[in-house]
């Protein structure tokens, strides 16, 4: 399925055993692998810096209400979407193109008793396979770093957004001094698979999409803080090193992580001035 790209990207994050070493680091956390409880998933399942934090804080920012629909781009295993679920009553549904993701994010949601409430769909974000205005809020949180093409990203997120629907985005950017150069990053193993935008270029591309920017938020001290106290990888995820590649890349002015709240207008202008 997909793009050459887009299979080197789920090759990059779906290695064999991942069940297996999940089920590993429960048991060792004093956890039933068969029966975790939301909370418990925590140590495994939230893929992006600054953790259980970071996707609270989006959860606020965006006002996530029971009963909205959601779509969380780039998913993985569903940590964020549980959450939304579990705590804002939320009904999300998990894009991702890494299909083992798919697999055991959808087995662990079945354990944690969620499984009607949050869904698994294997696919591209670059053609999101839902009608048009199918969701009240879109979600990425650490998933557009291996996309290159942002616009075309944006444009389908806005096509399934309802009128008055946001997007809720916490994401690494390049930094003023450009790009990264060390790897690997947790995201990418070489530079073929990173594709870090500048804050003006990622709001330009957001802005061509049609989407409204509401609130913009550089988190990068508190996610070099965070990233100090990295000592070891989750077992669901990168290895140390490219945390600490992060880190550093970020005080050498080439990353940034930033939060954003941005809607789908409720009616837009034509270029004649016509809604």
């Amino acid at each position: 399925m997909g793009t050459p790209g887009e299979r080197a990207v789920g090759e990059h994050y779906g290695r064999e055993g991942l069940e297996e070493r999940i089920s590993a680091a429960l048991r060792s956390a004093g956890a039933d692998p068969l029966a975790p409880s939301v909370e418990e998933l925590h140590a495994v399942d939230q893929l992006h810096t600054r953790g259980v934090r970071a996707t609270l804080e989006l959860a606020e920012l965006a006002g996530a209400s029971p009963g909205e629909r959601v779509l969380d781009v780039g998913g993985g295993l569903g940590g964020p979407a549980r959450i939304l679920a579990s705590r804002f009553g939320c009904r999300v549904v998990v894009l991702d193109v890494t299909e083992e993701f798919c697999r055991v994010g959808a087995l662990l949601t079945a354990r944690a008793g969620l499984g009607e409430r949050v869904l698994f769909r294997h696919g591209s974000a670059l053609e999101i396979p839902f009608p048009d205005a199918s969701f009240d809020l879109a979600w990425t949180q650490h998933s557009t770093m291996n996309i290159p093409d942002k616009d075309r990203l944006y444009r389908e997120i806005h096509r399934v957004l309802k009128p008055g629907g946001r997007l809720a985005m916490h994401e690494i950017l390049a930094g003023p001094s450009g790009p990264p150069r060390r790897f690997p990053l947790p995201w990418a193993a070489s530079p073929a698979l990173s594709h870090l935008l500048p804050p003006n270029r990622m709001r330009a591309s957001l802005s061509r999409a049609g989407l409204r920017e509401l609130a913009w938020s550089d988190v990068t001290p508190q996610t070099a803080e965070w990233l100090k106290t990295r000592s070891s990888g989750r077992p669901s995820g990168p290895p140390p090193e490219a945390f600490a590649n992060l880190l550093l890349s970020i005080r050498e002015g080439r990353a940034t992580a930033v939060q954003a709240l941005l809607e789908r207008p409720e009616a837009q202008l034509d270029g004649n001035g016509s809604r």
